[in-house]
C-alpha cells in the first residue's frame, strides 16, 4: 500500500485554494484559469486569505511526513507560513507599502505577464482592467482601516508611490498612460476594442485618484521616522533570510566585505588603466564609445544575445538544464520606475521566464560592461536556472515548493553566487566585465551596511570607507540622507537608480542584505562540501543536488547542503 503523502496534499491544496483567493498571484505563478479576475484587496479579502494560511499551517503541523523528502517539504512549509502568520499578527500584512512592493504594484505589474494574442487573451485583459477601479477602492479602505490602528509605512513611501502613479497615468515622464497604451495594443475589433478603450480610461482615472489618496490622506498619516526599529526589522530579516542572524555582527561583516571588494576593484582598475583609481578606470570605460550601447531596444537585444549564449554554453557542460527552460526573454518594462527583476515561467512553460528592465526616464545610453554580471544574475546560472528548474522538478518537489515557496536569502544569494561562479568559469576575463561584477557586489555589500544601519539607527564606526582615504562620518548615526550619500560614494550607477534603491531599502526593510548574506551561505556550503568530499567533489553534481532542494530558508538550507 502506498503511504499517504499528507504534507504534499496539504501543500498542493493550499496552492489551489490560494490561487482562487488571489488571482493576481495565480498569474504571477503561471497558474491558468484566473486571468480575468483581480484579487480582493478589501479587509474581507485579506481576512479570507489570512484564514486559509492559518488553517493550512495548523493542518501541516498535524501531518506526519512520509519520508525525508516530505520532511524537508514540511519544514519549509511550516517555516514560510509560520512567518506569514507572525507578519499578520504584527499588523504588517495589510499595511506594508513601499516603492517596490504593495497591492497597487501587484495590480499594475500583473498585466505585464498576461498573454496578448487572441480574443480570449484580450477578453481577460479587458475584464481585469474593468476591475481596477473597484480593486483600488477596496485597497483604499484597507489602508485607511490599518492606519486607524496605527499600522502605516513611512510618509516618504506614500509620496514616492504617488509620484510613480503620475508616471503610470502619463501625467509625468515619457512612458505615457499605462492602461491606454495597453488597450491600444489590442488586435481585437468591434465591441471588445471599444470596451477596452472605455475601461482603460476608467482605470486611469481610478489610478490617478488613488495617487491623490496617497498624497492627501496616507502621506500625512505616515511615519516621519523612516527607521522601522529593531522588532519590525528582526521579523522582516527572518522573513527574507529564513534564518536568524546577529544583526550587529552582520553589520560589521558588511564593512569588512565592502573593504575586501574595494581592494579587488583597485587591483582590477589597474589592469584597465595602469596606476588609475577606481573612478578613473570607470571614467575611461564610460568615455570609450566602443563600450556603450545607444538606445533601449538595442540594449535589450544585447542582453538577450548574452543570455542565450550563456544558456547554450553552460547547458550539459556545467549545469543540467532541462529543455523547457532553455528559453528566456529579455524585456523592457512598460514603466520607467527603475529596477531590474525576473519573473518565472508559467506552470506549463508556455510563458517563459523573463528578465525585466524598468529603465528610468532620461536613460538611453548604456554601459554593457556594467551589466554582463546582471544578465548572469537574472538569467543563467542565476534566477532563471534556479526558479525554472525548481518549477520543472515535479518528480521531487510538491506544487507549493515548485511554485509558491520563495526565500530571498536563498534565491538572491544563489544569484549573487552565480555571478562569482561565472568568473570562476572564465566568463569575466575582460577586466571591465570583472570590474562591473565587483561594482555590483560592492553595491550589495554597501546596502547590508546602510539597510541595517538606517533601520536600527546604528552608529557609523571609525576607519570606514570614505572619500580619498577619509572616514565616512565616523561616530554619526545613520540617516536616509547619509545612506544616499554612502551609496553614491560606493556605486557607479546613474543617480535616478541610486535614489530609487535607497527609497526601496527604506520601504522594504531586511530585503537588501539577503543577497550578500545568502551568497555567504552558498559559498560556505560549497567549501564545506569540497572539504568533505575531497577529490570526489563534483561541482556540477553539487549544483544539481542543491537546486533540486527547491527554495529553503538559509538555516534549513545549511543543514540540507551539509548532507550533500
Amino acid at each position: 500500500m502506498t503511504q499517504q503523502r499528507l504534507v504534499d496534499a496539504i501543500s498542493d491544496q493550499y496552492v489551489e485554494s490560494y490561487a482562487k483567493l488571489d488571482p493576481i498571484t495565480a498569474t504571477y505563478l503561471g497558474i491558468t484559469g484566473h486571468d480575468d479576475k483581480l484579487t480582493d484587496l478589501s479587509p474581507d479579502g485579506f481576512a479570507e486569505r489570512e484564514g486559509l494560511t492559518r488553517k493550512s499551517l495548523a493542518d501541516a503541523r498535524d501531518a506526519a511526513p512520509a519520508d525525508e523528502r516530505e520532511q524537508v517539504a514540511r519544514d519549509a512549509f511550516l517555516e514560510r507560513l509560520g512567518l506569514d502568520v507572525e507578519s499578520i499578527d504584527a499588523g504588517l500584512n495589510r499595511s506594508d507599502f513601499s516603492v517596490i512592493s504593495s497591492g497597487l504594484h501587484e495590480i499594475r505589474q500583473v498585466f505585464d505577464l498576461m498573454p496578448t494574442e487572441g480574443e480570449e487573451a484580450w477578453s481577460n485583459i479587458n475584464a481585469r482592467i474593468a476591475g481596477v477601479p473597484r480593486a483600488l477602492q477596496d485597497y483604499r479602505i484597507t489602508l485607511s482601516e490599518e492606519a486607524n490602528k496605527g499600522n502605516v509605512s513611512a510618509a516618504r513611501q506614500y509620496a514616492e508611490v504617488a509620484a510613480q502613479v503620475r508616471k503610470w497615468t502619463g501625467e509625468e515622464g515619457s512612458a505615457g498612460d499605462f492602461f491606454t497604451n495597453l488597450a491600444k495594443g489590442t488586435d481585437a475589433e468591434g465591441t471588445l476594442k471599444d470596451e477596452l478603450a472605455t475601461n482603460a480610461r476608467a482605470a486611469t482615472r481610478a489610478l490617478a485618484d488613488f495617487g491623490m489618496f496617497l498624497e492627501d490622506e496616507m502621506e500625512p498619516r505616515g511615519r516621519q521616522n523612516e527607521a522601522v526599529g529593531r522588532e519590525h526589522y528582526a521579523l522582516a530579516s527572518r522573513q527574507f533570510l529564513g534564518a536568524t542572524v546577529d544583526l550587529e555582527q552582520t553589520y560589521a561583516w558588511g564593512w569588512d566585505e565592502l573593504q575586501r571588494l574595494n581592494d579587488e576593484m583597485v587591483s582590477t582598475s589597474d589592469l584597465i588603466v595602469p596606476g588609475s583609481s577606481i573612478d578613473e578606470a570607470v571614467a575611461a570605460l564610460d568615455a570609450d564609445p566602443a563600450r556603450r550601447i545607444e538606445g533601449r531596444e538595442p540594449f535589450r537585444d544585447w542582453m538577450q544575445q548574452l543570455a542565450d549564449r550563456a544558456i547554450a554554453e553552460l547547458a550539459d557542460v556545467h549545469f543540467d538544464i532541462p529543455e523547457p527552460i532553455r528559453r528566456i526573454e529579455c524585456m523592457l518594462a512598460p514603466t520607467n520606475d527603475g529596477g531590474i527583476y525576473y519573473t518565472g515561467p508559467s506552470e506549463d512553460f508556455e510563458r517563459p521566464g523573463r528578465m525585466w528592465w524598468s529603465v528610468p526616464d532620461g536613460i538611453d545610453s548604456f554601459s554593457p560592461w556594467r551589466e554582463v554580471t546582471t544578465v548572469f544574475h537574472e538569467g543563467v546560472p542565476g534566477h532563471h536556472l534556479q526558479v525554472a528548474q525548481t518549477a520543472y522538478r515535479k518528480e521531487s518537489l510538491n506544487r507549493w515548493q515548485r511554485l509558491m515557496c520563495w526565500v530571498s536569502g536563498h534565491g538572491e544569494g544563489w544569484a549573487l553566487y552565480a555571478e562569482r561562479l561565472m568568473e570562476d568559469l572564465g566568463y569575466l576575463e575582460d577586466p571591465a566585465d570583472r570590474l562591473g561584477m565587483l561594482d555590483g557586489q560592492s553595491f550589495r555589500a554597501a546596502r547590508v551596511i546602510i539597510d541595517i544601519g538606517m533601520h536600527l539607527e546604528l552608529t557609523i564606526p571609525d576607519n570606514t570607507l570614505g572619500l580619498n582615504g577619509t572616514a565616512f562620518h565616523p561616530g554619526e548615526t545613520w540617516t536616509p540622507a547619509l545612506g544616499l550619500e554612502f551609496m553614491r560614494l560606493h556605486c557607479r550607477m546613474d543617480d535616478p537608480t541610486i535614489v530609487f534603491e535607497v527609497n526601496r531599502y527604506l520601504g522594504w526593510p531586511g530585503q537588501a542584505p539577503s543577497y550578500k548574506v545568502g551568497e555567504r551561505i552558498w559559498l560556505e556550503a560549497r567549501d564545506d562540501a569540497k572539504a568533505r568530499k575531497g577529490a570526489d567533489f563534483d561541482l556540477k553534481a553539487f549544483h544539481r543536488a542543491a537546486l533540486d532542494l527547491g527554495s529553503l530558508g538559509l538555516d534549513p538550507l545549511t543543514a540540507a547542503l551539509a548532507r550533500i
